[in-house]
């Protein structure tokens, strides 16, 4: 069995060959959100994953096994709530709403420009339903948001940037 211990973030710093040519892991959400767990790679080896914890996978992390060897980290297709607007009786904003209700409930959402995703919950998708969202099933890749205090470097953004862009957040402007 390998053992991968190691992960690197959307394989920073390694060539893109390499990321190319390593097996995969295709991984569901719950079983990335563990920092143990034994999986088979796309070579048909039995992989024991042991990360620190709390560390998230994401789709395209890389991980690095006890002999060196890597192998690339697929966000699997799992069942999911699509959740778009609807174009009759509402806008755009009220996917803004439904984002808001649903983190009250701390429920983990994907949002993108033009939808939300969640995982299976007939309870939530009425409530979005009451609220004229159309919520669909899907099977696709689930990437939530990792919170505002979770991983940022997962979703590969920097947030050292009050200096380089010129602007900060303080309450005077300044």
């Amino acid at each position: 069995m390998l053992h991968a211990s190691r992960r690197i973030p959307q394989g920073a710093g390694l060539a893109p060959v390499l990321l190319k040519r390593a097996p995969t892991l295709t991984l569901d959400w719950d079983l990335r959100q563990k920092s143990r767990f034994d999986c088979e790679d796309s070579e048909g080896r039995r992989v024991g994953v042991f990360l620190p914890r709390g560390t998230l996978l994401r789709g395209g992390d890389m991980l690095v096994t006890l002999d060196g060897s890597l192998l690339r980290v697929l966000a699997a297709p799992q069942p999911l709530l699509r959740i778009t607007h609807c174009p009759e009786h509402g806008s755009p904003f009220d996917l803004l709403r439904a984002a808001y209700h649903l983190g009250n409930r701390h429920v983990p959402i994907e949002l993108q420009p033009d939808h939300l995703k969640i995982e299976p919950d007939h309870v939530l998708a009425d409530m979005l339903r009451q609220m004229h969202l159309i919520v669909t099933e899907a099977c696709e890749a689930f990437e939530p948001e990792a919170g505002a205090y979770g991983e940022h470097a997962t979703m590969g953004h920097s947030h050292e940037h009050h200096g380089a862009h010129g602007h900060s957040h303080d309450s005077h402007g300044h």
